[in-house]
């Protein structure tokens, strides 16, 4: 599919997304939410893909929610917003539920819902010119994209009431220092540095990171004895498939496994 917005890359088990509208701080519209949700249902489909890679091209990561767009709709903007979230909303649950690890890349300012795709990745790096700030709450809006579930998990939740509600800024070292991203880098070594982690995930068990993955999404939600219980079923499951049980094989024979993602 040709995208408008975005492009799309799969290259070595690596899906590369890129948001691609620069002269416009990468802001999301209408068909941008669209074209994230249409290539998180290919990431999620396609066996092929065991890391994925989420970047932007310019010098902004992304500015958020597109407001000259959603200035023009009117009376229509409370359904249209309705719609833009309910397709993102659809995409970070594809992202966080799939299999194969998202490793994201901030170039640049990740403002409103860049700073939520920011909170959803497993990986985050950061260019050392990077900034982050909600910015919901300047526009007169509440945030979307999961913000208010992952930032708190993140930061802790009187920090992310700083975000939130002060609009705090952060550059790339405090956002570090927060727990927001994984590691900063030299701008110029963002790219190859994005791709060498997801490389690596991309040689790895992948069922296993879907399982891990899905796990970690409840670690906050109920009883110790019911994250157990799901553990117990997910190692189990992971026995089931060709990776686990190569991998057992292989490390009790000395040697070392090859995953295949299966």
């Amino acid at each position: 599919m040709t995208y408008n917005t975005l492009t799309y890359d799969l290259t070595g088990g690596v899906a590369t997304i890129t948001l691609m509208r620069p002269d416009d701080a990468n802001a999301l519209n209408g068909e941008a939410f669209r074209e994230i949700w249409d290539v998180s249902l290919i990431c999620d489909s396609d066996p092929n893909v065991r890391a994925v890679i989420l970047t932007a091209t310019g010098r902004m990561f992304c500015s958020g929610g597109d407001l000259k767009d959603f200035a023009s709709r009117g009376d229509d903007l409370p359904r249209y917003l309705t719609e833009s979230a309910t397709l993102f909303h659809a995409a970070v649950t594809r992202f966080q539920r799939m299999d194969a690890p998202v490793v994201i890349a901030v170039n640049g300012v990740a403002a409103g819902a860049g700073i939520s795709l920011v909170a959803t990745g497993d990986v985050v790096l950061a260019s050392e010119e990077a900034l982050f700030v909600s910015a919901y709450t300047a526009s007169g809006l509440t945030p979307d994209g999961s913000s208010t579930y992952f930032l708190a998990k993140h930061v802790g939740l009187m920090r992310a009431k700083e975000l939130i509600l002060m609009n705090r800024r952060l550059t790339a070292a405090e956002a570090l220092d927060w727990g927001l991203v994984t590691k900063v880098v030299p701008g110029d070594g963002l790219m190859d540095a994005a791709r060498e982690i997801a490389a690596g995930f991309a040689k790895g068990p992948t069922k296993a990171y879907g399982g891990a993955k899905r796990l970690l999404l409840s670690a906050f939600d109920g009883s110790l004895e019911a994250q157990l219980e799901k553990e117990s079923v997910s190692i189990a499951d992971m026995a089931r498939t060709r990776d686990g049980r190569h991998g057992i094989e292989t490390f009790a024979a000395r040697g070392t496994p090859t995953f295949e993602g299966r």
